[in-house]
């Protein structure tokens, strides 16, 4: 069997990709998603997505111990179903800084700047409230919907953004518009109560397409090549062993992890990291698998008086209640994610691009060490609301190295996370703001007692409570990095260097991490890859 187009993972990119090239009945396309079907109801309910974390929807890696947080292996959720980690994130639309696309033209990636990349965000996109945001920056006949919350909002996070400006944060309706910095009620990939993920929006629409092919629970094993030319896909489904071949070219949209390991596992990375496996080397690349970047956040909450949040719902009985007013009325607390508030600004201020984030929950996490930030079954169930101090443009990076020659076996991720005592002194004054920001009168008045951290007066007690708590925002990055320095992967043009019709399409190829939430830049790289290929 043959196909023009083979596209390894149906995550956010793969979902975009075989949505743009299919649109052309000459294409054939190809899509092996090594997870199953989306069909879990928990996905498309965006107030349970907790449920999907450590479910058959979830890869489940873990970082290796982490020498400079405490030796914690940390968790790394990601989507091991249709719509990748779209259809189980925190739902957060974020485009990042003008900057960062910026820089990264600025590294040798002709087009890649922001004016370049714009109207790829925009074509994805459908902005539900165009009324209310700038036009110019978005767009509202696109294919993944996005809302601010309508459905079910707390009166905290308003008190949130009022102490944001209290503290010198100004308020931003619009964080993807005109200018980034500032704190605003989220925008979240959600249309009428339900999760537009990947598949929902590109995937599903298309699927009745006689040219499109798209097989579940195929686990890709192999890149095989003839010389430097891709040629075919080695992949398992069930017991059975099965090769496809390409006519044009296969696309890796596997993932920050993933795609490195596939591309090691088929010989191509750097020689003695194929050697320590017995890999034949296609083609000796240093750059795969190295550059590994993650945006990480630690909690700052506190119990507060009104029972008008997210954790009084966690008991049975009010999951009931709150799934009675979901499925029959489609409002409350099930129709949001986790988050409602964001801001960006710079942590030093001196007005330069943003280099923090905070995520604001109207969730209290508890105040005993050692829940499971994954596991809503593990918070408390009186209300309250946490600020997340969020690490950008972190300057530790990590690796993506093989545990095996099998894609079977999981990687080995080592990110290093605080490797480098900037991001550490950086996470320091960013709690040190949200330590201000709680005590703003429009936050203070919510509060009923002390929060965590409880010791908020010295230094050496924040750094003990963000190790004891970081966790990653699941934004692993740069893994395939593009480029044409000795340490990139792909070209401007996604293809692999020094060989021949192979592409990484995902967030591997970032050559630096965008400032915030890095799902929408994703939608944005394959937009611009479909548009490139298709125009080969």
């Amino acid at each position: 069997m043959a196909y023009d187009y083979i596209i390894i993972g149906a995550g956010s990119a793969g979902c975009v990709l075989a949505n743009r090239l299919s649109a052309d009945p000459k294409n054939s396309v190809l899509v092996l998603e090594a997870g199953g079907s989306d069909n879990n109801f928990n996905i498309h309910i965006p107030g349970a997505y907790t449920k999907v974390h450590k479910s058959k929807q979830d890869w489940g890696f873990f970082t290796e111990e982490q020498v400079h947080v405490n030796n914690r292996k940390i968790y790394l959720p990601r989507g091991k179903t249709l719509g990748g980690s779209s259809s189980t994130n925190a739902m957060a639309y974020v485009r990042g800084n003008r900057a960062d696309f910026d820089r990264w033209a600025e590294l040798g990636n002709k087009y890649w700047d922001f004016n370049s990349i714009l109207p790829y965000f925009k074509k994805s996109e459908q902005h539900a409230q165009a009324d209310l945001v700038d036009t110019s920056y978005h767009g509202t006949f696109g294919e993944i919907n996005v809302t601010l919350p309508t459905l079910f909002k707390t009166p905290f996070v308003e008190d949130f953004i009022a102490s944001c400006a209290a503290v010198g944060i100004p308020e931003n309706k619009d964080y993807n518009g005109a200018k980034q910095e500032g704190a605003g009620i989220i925008q979240s990939t959600i249309k009428d109560g339900k999760r537009s993920s990947a598949a929902v929006a590109f995937l599903k629409p298309v699927l009745s397409r006689n040219n499109l092919t798209v097989i579940t629970n195929a686990q890709v094993s192999k890149i095989n090549f003839e010389g430097k030319k891709a040629i075919s896909v080695n992949f398992v489904k069930g017991s059975k062993k099965q090769t496809v071949k390409a006519n044009k070219e296969i696309i890796v949209s596997a993932g920050a992890f993933q795609s490195p390991q596939l591309l090691m596992v088929s010989g191509i990375g750097e020689q003695k990291e194929l050697d320590k496996h017995h890999i034949d080397c296609i083609h000796s690349l240093y750059g795969v698998g190295k550059n590994l970047q993650d945006h990480i956040f630690f909690p700052v909450g506190s119990v507060a008086k009104e029972q008008v949040g997210i954790n009084h719902y966690i008991p049975v009985l009010q999951q009931l209640k709150a799934a009675w007013n979901y499925f029959i009325y489609r409002k409350g607390v099930f129709c949001n994610g986790p988050l409602e508030g964001m801001a960006f600004f710079d942590v030093y201020g001196k007005g330069a691009s943003p280099n923090f984030q905070f995520h604001f929950t109207p969730m209290w996490t508890g105040d005993q060490y050692g829940y499971d930030a994954y596991d809503i079954n593990s918070y408390p169930t009186v209300d309250g609301f946490t600020i997340l101090p969020t690490l950008l443009n972190p300057k530790s990076r990590g690796t993506v190295t093989l545990a095996s020659s099998k894609m079977k076996d999981a990687p080995i991720i080592q990110p290093n996370f605080l490797s480098e005592q900037e991001d550490l002194d950086r996470l320091i004054k960013g709690g040190k703001i949200a330590f201000k920001v709680m005590e703003q009168a429009s936050l203070q008045k919510h509060i009923k007692g002390p929060g965590l951290p409880y010791n908020r007066k010295e230094k050496s007690a924040l750094i003990v409570h963000i190790k004891e708590t970081l966790e990653t925002v699941y934004h692993p990055v740069g893994t395939c990095k593009m480029g044409n320095d000795p340490a990139a992967v792909v070209d401007e043009q996604l293809k692999v260097h020094g060989v021949e019709n192979l592409m990484v399409v995902d967030a591997s190829i970032m050559p630096t991490i965008t400032s915030g939430n890095t799902n929408a830049p994703v939608y944005m790289i394959a937009e611009k890859a479909a548009e490139m290929i298709l125009s080969q």
